[in-house]
């Protein structure tokens, strides 16, 4: 079967009297990897389940390919739209071996093409030798393998996770999590993730949709999202970020960190700018005069928090790499350099 895309058009979903999803359109395309991400209660697994048909569809159109899933007149079975889901428990079986564990969904077919594509499955997931093995014998990242090849078994036309690497150590998220996107690249199949880690996003993503409130605020490849931020939310979402408050003139908005050159806001507007703390260095002799409040090391990277000015000291957090730890109550400079800085009207959302 050639792979589909999947498509999701101005759906909205509520639940009682609060909007869950509002008005989201959103396509995936074959091979192509988009993760959704927001806080806790955003609506991004209830889309992700309306598009797999476990929630029904309200409002909009569900299509995979040219065929439509559900709209205003048709529901397609959650069972008949060939999707291969994976959740973040997992759902193994327990009391069926690895093998079967992938061949169980396997029907309609021959039993001689029930044994290939499991034995097919197993290989692209590296389970080979655990093959005849029971889910309890297995370690976290192995029952993820396991899930992800009864997933993909069947060929499905596209495929949902949510949430698939949240129950694994540190370690073992990164190694598995390449293996996982790897293999779904390799099928060339359409997939939908849900997942709060927008470290994890911006790593395995080849587009990121981000939720706030049920509604989509961006969506564009990870270097988009980070360095062109929509609005204020989508710039901290993805890691800490300074505040400042400035008005607009012809020469930029003055920050404790120096001007900043505007996007079009007319003179005399207020406007918030954020800056990321990597966006921010210490110098021995230009810059804004700050004081260490702290300094912690966090292996690859440090983090220095200094304040500026006497009275109401504005707080300002820099991110180096390294080791670099001033003790506490040390003057230095400090001055912005690169261009992470974004500009938004005061009242954008946050």
């Amino acid at each position: 079967m050639k792979n589909q895309s999947l498509n999701l058009e101005s759906v909205s979903h509520r639940f009682g009297n609060l909007l869950a999803v509002d008005d989201v359109t959103l396509s995936v395309e074959p091979g192509e990897i988009v993760c959704l991400v927001g806080p806790s209660g955003c609506g991004k697994s209830t889309l992700l389940r309306i598009a797999a048909g476990l929630e029904p569809l309200q409002q909009g159109r569900v299509s995979i390919g040219s065929e439509i899933m559900a709209d205003g007149s048709l529901t397609v079975p959650p069972e008949q739209r060939n999707v291969g889901l994976v959740f973040q428990d997992y759902a193994l079986f327990p009391h069926l071996s690895v093998r079967d564990n992938i061949a169980f969904g396997l029907r309609d077919v021959t039993s001689a093409e029930k044994r290939e594509r499991t034995e097919l499955a197993l290989e692209r997931t590296g389970l080979q030798r655990w093959a005849d093995t029971f889910p309890h014998e297995l370690s976290g990242g192995q029952q993820q393998r396991v899930a992800l090849a009864r997933a993909i078994a069947p060929r499905p036309r596209v495929v949902l996770l949510d949430e698939p690497f949240s129950g694994l150590d540190a370690e073992l998220r990164h190694q598995v999590r390449d293996g996982a996107a790897a293999i779904l690249r390799e099928t060339g199949v359409a997939t939908l993730m849900v997942t709060h880690d927008s470290e994890e996003a911006m790593y395995i993503a080849d587009r990121i949709a981000v939720m706030r409130e049920g509604s989509l605020r961006q969506i564009g490849p990870p270097d988009d999202i980070y360095l062109q931020p929509t609005d204020a939310f989508v710039a901290a979402f993805f890691g800490d970020v300074n505040r400042f408050r400035g008005l607009v003139s012809m020469a930029g908005v003055e920050t404790p960190l120096g001007r900043v050159d505007t996007n079009g806001f007319a003179d005399g507007t207020e406007v918030e700018v954020l800056m990321r703390p990597e966006a921010v260095v210490l110098s021995d002799t230009e810059g804004t005069v700050a004081t260490v409040k702290n300094a912690r090391f966090l292996g690859r990277t440090s983090l220095i928090d200094v304040t500026i000015g006497d009275g109401e000291a504005i707080a300002v957090r820099i991110r180096v790499a390294g080791r670099q730890l001033p003790a506490a109550g040390t003057r230095v400079f400090v001055r912005r350099s690169g261009d992470q800085a974004f500009i938004f009207a005061p009242g954008t959302p946050k």
